[in-house]
């Protein structure tokens, strides 16, 4: 038998509860409820786990939003709580605005200046909320670059591909960056729905043994095989059999990032319909000019539809 492996997803969820786990993107299809609201802030975390559009999105409209605070409150202290501000309405506004802006980054050119008591108390409080928050800013986005991440290709498709006379599921992967990854291995999970005695159908995840789950180097590619076997929960299904047990493969990988030597992770998986049954993948070598080794990215899906061994028309 395969391995029973609990993957922290629960290993026995209902039919009715199905939905993909794990996204292409790694992220995970589970969302928590019934949270306090205290419990649900994770400010820190949320920040470093953006987008870098988001990330750049959530620190501009932040730093507006303050300034438009404090320009209001500068408004509401009166005509002359600020010198050096002329016009009224959205003229003065601006100005505010504009000196809300020197304020909260300590410049200070000295054209408007705080008269009124009410208007030297918030200079005192925007300064100090400017100084926290690019500390806090500059902190998070020094966090964002100085933590290793990989960028691991892996091909759109998993394959049930011929394999040594028989077949496998195999899928590829590779390092789309020029730094070396070492050390790599791979943990592949199979979950499917499987029939209870009283019927039900629930969702169980199983460890596939691998042909190879380490290797030293991502130097070119990856090919990552699991042996259809007696043991192996694909055995003796056809394409239509695998389909109707709403399979996903949820793949982990694991290396170590020469250029860091940090540990670094890629989650990804495959749901029914990115699985081909019947197909092998396309070579993607080729040789540059001066003899060394190419590899074309772009066909890191590219594959052929074969028949398999002991198929019928095989």
């Amino acid at each position: 038998m395969a391995e029973e492996r609990e993957s922290g997803l629960s290993g026995r969820l209902a039919q009715s509860q199905q939905k993909r786990m794990l996204r292409q993107d790694g992220g995970f299809n589970v969302q928590r409820v019934g949270q306090g609201f205290w419990q649900s802030i994770n400010f820190y975390h949320k920040m470093l786990s953006l987008s870098w559009p988001q990330f750049f999105g959530m620190i501009l409209f932040t730093y507006a939003a303050l300034n438009v605070v404090f320009a209001a409150l500068y408004l509401a202290c009166g005509p002359g709580a600020i010198s050096g501000v002329d016009g009224s309405g959205p003229h003065r506004f601006l100005q505010l605005y504009f000196f809300s802006v020197q304020t909260i980054a300590t410049i200070g050119y000295g054209t408007m200046t705080p008269t009124s008591v009410p208007a030297h108390f918030l200079v005192s409080i925007e300064a100090l909320t400017g100084l926290m928050g690019f500390a806090l800013a500059t902190g998070i986005l020094f966090a964002r670059f100085s933590r290793p991440t990989a960028a691991i290709a892996f091909s759109k498709v998993a394959l049930i591909a011929p394999f040594q006379g028989k077949t496998a599921l195999m899928f590829r992967v590779m390092n789309s960056r020029s730094n070396n990854l070492m050390e790599m291995s791979a943990q592949v999970t199979y979950t499917r729905l499987e029939s209870e005695p009283d019927g039900r159908r629930v969702r169980k995840f199983r460890l596939l043994p691998l042909e190879r789950k380490e290797v030293m180097f991502l130097a070119t590619q990856w090919v990552i095989v699991h042996p259809i076997d007696e043991q192996s929960p694909l055995y003796g299904k056809d394409a239509a059999a695998i389909l109707a047990d709403d399979p996903e493969i949820i793949i982990l990988i694991t290396a170590t990032d020469e250029a860091s030597s940090q540990v670094v992770y890629r989650r990804f998986s495959y749901s029914d319909e990115e699985i081909i049954y019947g197909a092998k993948f396309s070579d993607l070598y080729g040789r540059a000019a001066n003899n060394v080794l190419t590899m074309d990215i772009s066909r890191l899906d590219d594959h052929e539809l074969v028949t398999l061994p002991g198929s019928p028309t095989a």
